[in-house]
């Protein structure tokens, strides 16, 4: 009898060169979150428009989301993996919370920078951050806050399973503007929400 049964398919975060849109790397949600807590503030035009203005909109939403994911080593461990077995998940954890750091290169040049005297050394970039959920939802996010809750320790006190809690600010076009990957990629996805709307 055939597998009838649905393909699973999961969440990610996805990272992206900010100026190409080339893939650098991806990191797979070991679990789907059981919830996504989504917020949208209009963007109006003033506290207190007059009647001319008072449904006008400055551009689209500021739309945040929220996620809580498990990441748990029990099923590594069980088949023995090495890196899990030195490490536990710490590296899961650490391809995380990078993220949202520099990277150790460009802090080491911009220091041997101050230290030639340039004047002006700018704000370090990081890659474009993706959260992918669905095949129909993929948009341009900046991570504004990670908590991560280590709750299992093995012998040598790696962690064996964690709770993080991920915020995540949707970048759309007023942030990016059109003509960048992450331009592009806001677009599909409020494409995307009005051809859904169309189908209520």
């Amino acid at each position: 009898m055939p597998d009838i049964s649905p393909i699973l398919r999961k969440g990610a975060i996805l990272s992206v060169d900010p100026n190409t849109g080339v893939p650098l790397g991806k990191i797979l949600l070991q679990y789907n979150p059981d919830s996504i807590t989504r917020s949208l503030k209009p963007q109006s035009v003033g506290e207190q428009p007059d009647r001319t203005e008072v449904l006008r909109l400055k551009g689209p939403p500021i739309e945040t989301i929220k996620c809580e994911a498990e990441i748990d080593a029990t099923d590594l461990l069980a088949q023995g993996d090495a890196n899990t077995l030195a490490f536990g998940i710490q590296p899961q954890l650490s391809a995380l919370e990078l993220l949202v750091y520099p990277s150790s290169d460009v802090l080491i040049a911009n220091e041997v920078l101050s230290l030639l005297g340039t004047i002006e050394i700018l704000p370090m970039e990081s890659a474009l951050t993706l959260f992918a959920w669905s095949k129909n939802r993929i948009t341009p996010i900046r991570i504004t806050d990670i908590e991560v809750m280590e709750e299992a320790f093995d012998p040598q006190l790696n962690p064996i399973r964690a709770k993080v809690t991920l915020n995540m600010r949707v970048l759309n076009v007023n942030d990016v503007g059109f003509l960048t990957p992450a331009g592009a990629l806001y677009m599909a996805y409020q494409i995307g929400q009005e051809t859904m709307a169309q189908l209520s």
